[in-house]
């Protein structure tokens, strides 16, 4: 009696497995086979489910709902609640490569590949450099980064489209090279930029002699490599250069154009301009 009252609340209990009931009463091998592959096959054919089993398609829908507004920007309020757009993206769709950086690795790799990859875009349309940085920094490697430069700068020279350069803030270094190797006739500065050229900066620290010597050569080799460029593209010698940049020596863009680093002067109002841009430079 106890295992038959058992087995009654068992019965009682059994849950509802898409309409059909469990039963505890005893049943033959090949019955239970039966009914076994009827429940395994149940989700290839139509049974009738009981309510408690059925899914509402309300409720199935809002599972697999997409959050739309996770995908699609808002659209509406003021300019505070828009998502930014991809402004890197729009520009190199126009073909314009912007330097805005010192020069890194990071840096040199994106810019190589964005060079390559619009002179398979098409090899006859310009590219467009727009120059703000300060070149080699001071906390560079042993060897200040200089090879970045040269990497970008033989990149220009090999690609087909010709690359026009433009300042917009300062270029500095290795920067104020790669703002001389544009295309002539096509190196520009904005009225406020700063243009400055330099001998490479390298440290010694923490080093054995030997190391020092080998270190002091490539420095020299270097300098050797930026005069021969910085000539090429100025038109002036190697020596006059070389002197030039014993120490730091800056540049407005209209002293750059004498020099003969950019070919002209972006500016709205040429005579006053200049000279606004000549008085702000003999006061300080």
């Amino acid at each position: 009696m106890a295992v038959s009252g058992f087995a009654a609340q068992q019965s009682k209990a059994a849950p509802c497995i898409c309409g059909l009931k469990a039963r505890t009463s005893r049943v033959s091998p090949a019955a239970a086979a039966s009914r076994f592959s009827s429940v395994r096959n149940i989700g290839q054919q139509p049974t009738q489910r009981s309510s408690s089993c059925r899914r509402r398609p309300s409720q199935l829908s809002a599972r697999h709902r997409l959050d739309v507004q996770a995908v699609i920007p808002q659209l509406s309020g003021d300019a505070t609640e828009q998502t930014p757009p991809d402004l890197p993206s729009y520009l190199f769709k126009e073909r314009i490569v912007y330097l805005g950086m010192s020069l890194v690795p990071a840096v040199t790799e994106l810019m190589l590949a964005e060079l390559l990859y619009l002179q398979y875009d098409s090899p006859t349309k310009p590219v467009f450099m727009y120059i703000n940085s300060t070149g080699v920094t001071k906390g560079g490697e042993k060897l200040g980064y200089e090879a970045e430069a040269f990497a970008i700068y033989d990149t220009m020279r090999y690609i087909k489209p010709p690359v026009y350069t433009i300042c917009v803030g300062n270029a500095f270094g290795e920067a104020a090279m790669l703002l001389a190797a544009g295309e002539q006739g096509r190196r520009a500065s904005l009225p406020s930029a700063t243009i400055m050229l330099r001998q490479p900066m390298n440290r010694f620290q923490q080093m054995q002699a030997s190391d020092i010597d080998i270190y002091r050569n490539e420095v020299r080799k270097t300098k050797t490599e930026i005069v021969s460029l910085l000539s090429r593209h100025t038109k002036h010698t190697p020596e006059e250069i070389e002197k030039d940049i014993a120490r730091a020596k800056y540049f407005d863009p209209y002293e750059a154009v004498e020099y003969g680093i950019v070919d002209r002067v972006m500016e709205p109002d040429s005579s006053e301009m200049k000279k606004i841009v000549q008085t702000a430079a003999v006061r300080t």
